[in-house]
């Protein structure tokens, strides 16, 4: 089992991947300690050539003798796919230390739910069922930034991308018959966006749930989530280091004005109520409360209450189940409980009534929800009819 420690060794298996039709990819990260993941293992598998093993490789990035920039470019390399399974962080991490996606991608955990495999299918459960093999688990939770790396673990990893291949392959195969290649390059979208992984501080405030819709605490909690945020990135600490949401919830409704008041919080923990955090947490409540009123946030339409039609809500359920059934996928890969309300809500900015979603169930629950057609159960299946 090679590892790769140096960026000449890394250079030559990624000019052999350029030759290759895809390569499989998976990536071991801590995130426990940190904002920001800390890259501890790249794994990465070539196809197999006439029942010969193909090249399957780890690569150290913790070597100070390794740069990952041939991997960016084998990233860039449109000729070569590049495979991963549930690619979200681990994209996020490329993105992030080298401002790069890799293309062309196929995400396998999407390919699966395209394909019928249910909703966020596991890798293991693929391994069982395409790859007809089972994996050793015990090395899931280890600390992947410790050297050197065991054969428990290396085993562990290297199989995260061995049996990638042959799923690959299967759902690549499925999906041109089925003709969706589309559909998953549409979910695909999102993860290479870059949008999908910048956390702008000043947008930190969505993220923090609240059934309070005052503008001035929605202000307050703006403002907290920025500094926090902010604090967060620049010192490379999890957010709730500094303070959890409740904590934050529990400061935007007492406004602390002093040291005194932040330490009859019940909430904030010891490192929070003094030194730089307090200072910035009082600022933060105090810019807030400041906020002239015409500036502060207000609640997005998703966060009020919706006047839904719920006996059409209930009839677009039934809609959305049979129409899962017949597509083959899995039903909240479509629309979510939600999406529902919304559209039962006459809302139309709802994602499954655009792209394939649309052509699997969109353009129905439009009819539907005009009453253009109904529904009707026929020999155990639900049907369309016009009306």
């Amino acid at each position: 089992m090679q590892t790769i420690t140096t960026t000449d060794a890394l250079a030559a298996f990624c000019d052999k991947a350029k030759l290759e039709p895809y390569v499989t990819i998976d990536t071991e990260f801590l995130r426990e300690r940190t904002y920001w993941s800390k890259l501890c293992l790249v794994q990465m598998a070539l196809p197999n050539h006439d029942d010969q093993e193909g090249d399957a490789v780890l690569v150290d990035p913790l070597s100070d003798d390794l740069s990952l920039e041939p991997l960016y470019d084998l990233f860039r390399h449109t000729a070569t796919v590049k495979v991963f399974h549930a690619a979200r962080q681990d994209l996020e991490i490329f993105f992030t230390e080298g401002n790069v996606f890799p293309d062309p991608l196929f995400d396998t955990q999407i390919a699966a739910m395209v394909c019928g495999f249910g909703e966020q299918v596991g890798y293991e459960t693929l391994v069982r069922k395409i790859a007809k093999e089972s994996l050793d688990k015990s090395s899931r939770f280890t600390d992947w930034s410790r050297r050197p790396l065991t054969e428990a673990q290396k085993k562990y990893a290297i199989a995260d991308v061995t049996h990638l291949r042959q799923i690959y392959e299967f759902l690549s195969k499925q999906l041109k018959e089925t003709g969706r290649e589309a559909w998953v390059h549409e979910e695909e979208a999102v993860l290479l966006n870059p949008e999908t992984y910048i956390n702008r501080p000043e947008e930190a405030w969505k993220r923090v749930k609240t059934r309070t819709s005052s503008a001035r605490f929605l202000g307050i909690v703006r403002a907290l989530a920025q500094f926090r945020e902010g604090y967060a990135q620049n010192r490379n600490i999890p957010r709730s280091r500094i303070f959890k949401d409740d904590a934050l919830l529990e400061l935007a409704s007492t406004k602390p004005a002093s040291f005194e008041d932040l330490n009859r919080s019940r909430l904030l923990l010891r490192e929070a109520r003094r030194g730089e955090i307090a200072e910035g947490i009082m600022l933060a409540v105090k810019e807030g409360l400041e906020a002239p009123h015409d500036s502060l946030p207000r609640p997005s339409d998703q966060g009020q209450q919706l006047q839904v039609d719920t006996a059409l809500a209930d009839l677009l359920r039934v809609l959305l189940k049979a129409k899962s059934q017949e597509a083959g996928v899995a039903a909240k890969l479509i629309a979510s409980s939600a999406d529902l309300d919304r559209i039962a809500a006459g809302k139309r900015d709802v994602a499954a009534l655009h792209g394939w979603r649309a052509e699997v169930f969109g353009h129905d629950a439009l009819r539907l929800a005009k009453g253009e057609v109904g529904l009707t159960a026929r020999s155990g299946s639900v049907e369309l009819v016009d009306l």
